[in-house]
């Protein structure tokens, strides 16, 4: 193995955990680092037992995902291969749980004590996104979580003193389901977390917030900000097919780059987005769906796309539009942008 075992704390577990693909992954080189095994030799040990892991277990992820992460989380621990990138497999909470059935050996009571914390981890991120689904499912994630447990438990009985810390991951699910109620009751008085936007008053995890806004375009949507990045486009992603994204901006500065928007279309063939200037006439940011027709929707947004959630602020949807749209004709007339 011959990397040392090393012991992170519950808010540094949670930081290692990502959302890719609409899920809950960590990634190979984090979690090779908790078991205390060298990324090659963690995968390795994964690849020999690869009938258990099937793709909603453990995926790789492509070069866009890849710069994606890099750019948000600052990931660097990547591997080289022939001096090319090596791109990481990440494990989703499924796979998390095999990996206990894999990875054994003189290390294994040092990694079964880090893996709880792990769990307790996961519990935590549950907890703290309860408000977006009701009370009953929460507690049915729980129960799910602790007969995981058991099951896994099962299969790993040669490891010595896994069934005393499994038994404790239980107590500590049946004192965080008496914990839910009065967490839920508290919650309006919780502090916001970084992740978080209001939208019409409304406190929403800010990925969701946008694809909620762009979820409701049928023909357009024009967004205005003259400040974007690579992030503004991956929230434009799931944008519905056929159509047509026009981002106003000035690209002040410059960030975002022709690269990244190639990138960006390579992976995404479908999502159809054009540029053009803003001229300087706008500070505020605005997103506006299928412009100039029954469906028109004018959002009033209060920090950059780019910026989702690092910062407290708000998305409203306005009632004046007709102030607005002399203004947006002229906007269509502008030069397109080049960045």
């Amino acid at each position: 193995m011959g990397n040392e075992i090393v012991i992170h704390s519950e808010t540094d577990l949670r930081s290692k955990i990502y959302t890719i693909r609409g899920v809950q992954v960590m990634l190979d080189f984090d979690l090779a680092e908790i078991y205390g095994y060298s990324t090659k030799r963690f995968n390795e040990q994964v690849k020999n037992n690869i009938e258990k892991f099937d793709n909603d277990f453990m995926f790789r992820l492509n070069e866009f995902e890849h710069t994606f992460l890099r750019s948000k989380f600052s990931t660097s621990k990547t591997e080289t291969r022939g001096g090319r990138q090596y791109l990481p497999y990440a494990f989703t909470e499924q796979g998390i749980y095999m990996l206990m059935t894999v990875l054994k050996g003189d290390l294994a009571i040092q990694q079964s004590k880090i893996l709880i914390r792990l769990f307790k981890g996961m519990k935590d991120f549950i907890i703290e996104r309860e408000h977006l689904i009701e009370y009953d499912e929460v507690a049915k994630l729980a129960v799910q979580t602790s007969q995981n447990t058991k099951e896994i438990a099962e299969n790993t009985k040669n490891i010595l003193v896994i069934d005393h810390k499994i038994s404790k991951i239980e107590e500590n699910m049946i004192a965080a389901k008496a914990e839910m109620e009065q967490i839920i009751e508290n919650f309006s008085n919780t502090e916001i977390k970084k992740d978080f936007l209001f939208l019409n008053g409304k406190s929403v995890e800010a990925d969701l917030a946008y694809q909620e806004i762009y979820s409701q375009a049928k023909k357009t949507i024009f967004v205005i900000d003259n400040y974007i990045a690579l992030k503004t486009l991956v929230l434009l992603k799931s944008t519905p097919e056929n159509v047509k994204i026009t981002i106003f901006t000035d690209n002040l500065k410059k960030g975002l780059h022709q690269k990244e928007l190639d990138d960006f279309c390579k992976e995404y063939p479908n999502v159809a987005i054009s540029f053009k200037r803003t001229n300087g006439i706008f500070h505020d940011r605005y997103i506006i769906i299928d412009f100039g027709t029954e469906n028109e929707i004018i959002y009033h947004c209060g920090a950059s796309s780019k910026d989702a959630g690092s910062r407290v602020c708000s998305i409203t949807t306005t009632a004046d539009n007709e102030i607005y749209e002399p203004l947006i004709e002229n906007l269509l007339k502008n030069q397109v942008l080049v960045l």
